[in-house]
């Protein structure tokens, strides 16, 4: 009889449920909401994780232990950045391009309906996931201190800059201009950045000779960025349905959480298939960064857009990066994890896209093209993704010419051939494996 009594204690508050939550009515509400941004907030983080395994397989294995660092810092320095400057640059009011109080979160409000601690670490977590897809594109030749340098500026102020006008109430957000959960605001300034800082640091030694053409310099462990990308994946669906930011509506969830998953399987696919036409057998590579690629091209529409045309998102955003791994090739630009064409490119097809696929009854201001609503937001889209994408990249720009100015951004030749784990770091990620020739 004992036994039972902890069952009928459930039972009774299970009923009692509804009864609380009427008595209570948004108090209720409020603390369900709270947990829901918090473990949206959480899974967020763990994309840090992902990207981290990601970028480290995607290497050789001499610069393991230093990529790794570069990840567990760009959250450190995104997290101080973000509290001292960027979080009132990007939700405090101020002007139509930033914002001008709440530093240090004083005085500052949460720009949503949860308590201001709840909504700044959901978008700290952006903000640390907008800074680290730029370590895989300058991976294996930059200086440390000048990536820590890099890691807070970004944080501190572009990125929140970029924020604000789309979710700040700035210029773009005035204009209807649509990005859900950031296919520009994050993943285009992350791949921006890691464009503009590829070019200014160089290609790594070997990758490309005199006559023009490249050479293949394959990463050290498939399972590690297998395993990266699967975490992603698990993140994204803290990252896509979060941005909701309120759990009351099921069905707009649940809507975004399948998009989220049809785009990166389609992508993933699609990439597979492509891969195996092009090389005569399916590259694992490329199904990764094709599920990435699907993933980052639905972050934008995936609450206003059909399962259906999620598929075609995806579909399409295979292609995008395909064409954008060739474009680097043709351009000599070494981007070793293709952070400019999975974040860059396929950011820019993804915010296109709601003017595409968009539909006014799931709450974009007007229907898409495809459903009879004109090019005009299509427009809107490329004017916002066009502008913040210039924005990122002649502003990183400077701040690399800075940095490089004061701190040096490229280790010298003798230090990128014997790896920068032990002169970084002084420490080897595989015991045994030191690089020592010359």
């Amino acid at each position: 009889m004992l036994r039972r009594i902890p069952l009928i204690g459930l039972a009774a508050l299970l009923l009692a449920a509804p009864a609380f939550a009427q008595d209570e009515g948004g108090a209720s509400t409020v603390g369900l909401d709270t947990l829901f941004v918090l473990v949206s907030a959480f899974l967020v983080f763990l994309m840090q994780a992902g990207f981290g395994m990601l970028e480290a397989g995607f290497i050789r294995a001499k610069n393991t232990c230093n990529i790794l660092t570069k990840n567990f810092l760009d959250y450190c320095m995104a997290s101080l950045g973000f509290f001292v400057f960027g979080y009132a640059i990007m939700f405090s009011e101020g002007n139509p391009f930033f914002g001008t109080s709440g530093f240090f979160l004083v005085g500052a409000e949460s720009a949503a309906d949860v308590p201001l601690w709840a909504f700044w670490l959901f978008q700290a977590a952006f903000c640390g996931a907008a800074a680290t897809i730029v370590a895989g594109g300058m991976a294996e030749r930059m200086k440390f201190p000048a990536y820590l340098a890099y890691s807070f500026i970004i944080s501190a102020f572009i990125y929140p800059v970029v924020g604000h006008w789309t979710w700040g109430g700035g210029w773009l957000a005035q204009l209807d201009f649509f990005d859900f959960a950031g296919s520009t605001v994050v993943h285009l300034t992350g791949g921006a950045t890691a464009l503009v800082g590829a070019m200014i640091l160089g290609p790594r030694l070997g990758r490309f000779n005199a006559d023009g053409s490249s050479n293949p310099i394959p990463g050290h462990s498939v399972p590690l960025a297998s395993l990266g990308v699967f975490i992603l994946w698990f993140g994204w669906f803290g990252f896509n349905p979060g941005s909701n930011l309120a759990v009351g509506d099921g069905e707009a969830i649940s809507l975004i959480a399948i998009n989220t998953n049809l785009a990166a399987a389609a992508a993933a696919v699609t990439t597979t298939f492509i891969s195996w036409i092009l090389f005569g057998k399916p590259d694992l590579f490329f199904t990764m960064n094709g599920a990435l690629a699907g993933l980052v091209s639905i972050t934008a529409p995936c609450a206003v857009v059909s399962p259906a045309a999620a598929i075609w998102i995806g579909v399409t955003g295979g292609f995008v990066i395909v064409l954008g791994e060739g474009l680097l090739r043709i351009i000599k630009v070494d981007d070793p994890c293709g952070a400019f064409p999975v974040h860059g490119l396929c950011g820019i097809w993804g915010t296109l896209t709601v003017g595409l696929w968009g539909r006014e009854s799931l709450g974009l201001a007007r229907e898409g093209l495809f459903y009879g609503g004109g090019f005009e937001q299509l427009g809107i889209q490329a004017l916002g993704t066009f502008a913040s994408g210039i924005f990122v990249f002649l502003s990183m720009g400077l701040v690399f010419i800075a940095i490089k100015a004061v701190l040096g951004l490229r280790v010298d030749r003798m230090e990128e051939i014997r790896g920068l784990d032990m002169n970084e770091h002084g420490m080897e990620s595989y015991t045994g494996f030191q690089i020592l020739g010359s």
